[in-house]
């Protein structure tokens, strides 16, 4: 049976998502991927689908499961992100507590639900609520953050992952203003490069917009930090020929990175240099090449590349020693910032 929650001081564990508003680029798969590596280090993951698409769940889970769960969430025993927030949507009662899923030891999921888009459409009046100091405003713009924390509290977790869509809407703003940090996955392509502009005004306004509403918020209001900070970039999907990066992506690699510092960097601190410390070099947590050959047994197995059965021995070392490398330089970065 679901428990109610109670208000309570934030957790210690950070808060990261991995944010790019053009779709295609991975992420959920790099999300399930820099989790175990995580996890393989000792460190305890929370993954929050907040997707109403629910890829990541759909990634990680069977689909018979997968069903029951959604066929279920509107119910006392429900196991969604959706049951959860159901109580204040319903305007019934407070958010119900629901024990997240464990997925592998260290890596926990709490489920998407496609319902979710329903809770995506109120924020839009969530929003006004806030700037008409509203406390139903407050209460919904965290309902999210505060079923989160304490999730995080109960499992003791160390990182926690929001898997999000690849848009600028709503849903997203909520998240990434309960984020402490956030991280840009790219391919190496146009589109990619074009995406940061958008992305980085995008962020741009919304900490500003917040920062309004903080101010008018009543007391005992219920406020996001609203302060999500730039980690830095994973380029993914390089392709090797000869042992070394095809020229061109090493082009485009180029061109991210100058990107990702006038569209990202630079914005950022135009509202506050802390939201945006790091040089180029440190901005750059990672390149993943292409594991083509991993994917499917990925898929198929809901594990990271590294953690599957079968595939190549040899790709999957590799495999797991860049995802490693990936999660030491998040863990160095979050601790120092």
């Amino acid at each position: 049976m679901s428990k109610k929650i109670n208000n309570l001081i934030r957790h210690r564990s950070t808060r990261l998502t991995l944010y790019n508003h053009k779709g295609g680029v991975g992420k959920t798969t790099l999300l399930v991927n820099i989790a175990s590596a995580l996890a393989s280090l000792g460190y305890r993951v929370l993954l929050v689908d907040a997707d109403p698409q629910c890829n990541l769940t759909s990634y990680l889970v069977d689909t018979d499961v997968v069903d029951e769960w959604l066929d279920n969430s509107d119910s006392e025993n429900g196991s969604t992100i959706w049951s959860a927030i159901k109580p204040f949507m319903e305007s019934y009662g407070d958010l119900n507590f629901v024990k997240p899923f464990e997925r592998q030891e260290g890596v926990y999921l709490l489920p998407g639900d496609i319902r979710l888009s329903e809770f995506e459409q109120e924020l839009n009046q969530i929003w006004v609520d806030c700037l008409q100091r509203k406390v139903r405003g407050f209460k919904g713009a965290s309902a999210i953050s505060e079923i989160v924390n304490v999730i995080a509290k109960k499992e003791n977790i160390d990182f926690v992952f929001y898997d999000v869509g690849p848009n600028i809407g709503p849903l997203n703003r909520v998240i990434l203003l309960d984020c402490d940090f956030f991280i840009i996955p790219a391919a190496c392509d146009l589109f990619s490069v074009r995406a940061l502009k958008t992305l980085g005004k995008s962020l741009y306004d919304w900490i500003l917009e917040w920062q309004v509403i903080a101010q008018l918020a009543p007391d005992n209001s219920l406020l996001l930090p609203g302060r999500p900070k730039y980690l830095g970039y994973i380029l993914q999907r390089f392709r090797m020929y000869g042992g070394a990066i095809a020229s061109q992506f090493a082009g485009y690699a180029g061109k991210v990175e100058k990107s990702t510092y006038s569209d990202i960097t630079e914005v950022l601190r135009r509202i506050d240099k802390d939201l945006a410390k790091g040089t180029l070099s440190q901005t750059k947590l990672g390149q993943v090449k292409d594991f083509a050959s991993l994917v499917p047994f990925s898929q198929t197995q809901g594990l990271s590349f590294f953690d599957v059965e079968g595939g190549d021995v040899s790709m999957k070392k590799d495999a797991k020693k860049e995802f490693q490398l990936i999660a030491n330089k998040i863990i160095s970065l979050t601790s120092n910032t």
